[in-house]
């Protein structure tokens, strides 16, 4: 991904891990950083683009994470961030069926350092990270997935209506009884249960930082 960004749009690439041996680009260096305990190591406003793929799902504070991501970017730098889709119908089916989302499952203490999904210790849907980027002060939140899972095709076609009407009667109470639903969160809920949420794998969420 450093090589694209950096031949599409010479950009020049900085990374930044917990650990330096999963870089494969020669030559790169990489600042070694605990993102559970410490900050990233970049003053403020200093990138036109940042990236953060695939990491979230492993911290203990996620909204710290964005609102690092949006302290280094300039104004008017776009941030992204993917993450496990939770929201998917195999992951929902999953964790009806077990209490685990896909890609999440019983954790031992000391696999929360790991780097594949036995280090997933914190799922994020849509909503929260959403949520997450807004409060840190991004605009334009934009929700994209990598590409749709053939096997959840079925169960779309047999779920996607019972859902939406489902859905539509717990909008309704959450606007009229609880009052947690209004004009600013309300696209965000509505995507919930888009088609890209329901069949795609993972949740790319793009936003940009005000000028």
């Amino acid at each position: 991904m450093l090589r694209l960004i950096a031949a599409r749009y010479a950009l020049t690439p900085f990374a930044c891990d917990y650990i330096n041996g999963l870089m494969e680009t020669p030559g790169q260096k990489v600042e070694l950083v605990d993102l559970n305990r410490e900050n990233l190591p970049y003053p403020d406003g200093h990138f036109a683009l940042a990236t953060c793929i695939e990491t979230i799902e492993h911290l203990e504070n996620f909204r710290a994470m964005v609102r690092e991501i949006y302290r280094v970017l300039k104004p008017g730098g776009l941030g992204v961030i993917s993450t496990p889709n939770v929201l998917n119908l195999r992951s929902r089916f999953r964790y009806f069926s077990s209490g685990f989302y896909n890609l999440f499952g019983p954790l031992a203490p000391e696999e929360s350092r790991l780097p594949g999904p036995g280090g997933h210790i914190t799922p994020v849907n849509w909503f929260y990270l959403a949520h997450a980027l807004q409060s840190a002060g991004f605009q334009n939140v934009q929700p994209t997935i990598d590409k749709y899972q053939r096997r959840s095709l079925p169960a779309f076609v047999l779920f996607a209506v019972p859902i939406h009407l489902m859905d539509w009667a717990v909008h309704h109470r959450d606007a009229k009884k609880y009052r947690t639903l209004n004009d600013q969160n309300r696209r965000a809920v509505r995507l919930m249960n888009s088609r890209d949420l329901l069949l795609g794998r993972t949740l790319i969420v793009t936003a940009t930082k005000p000028v």
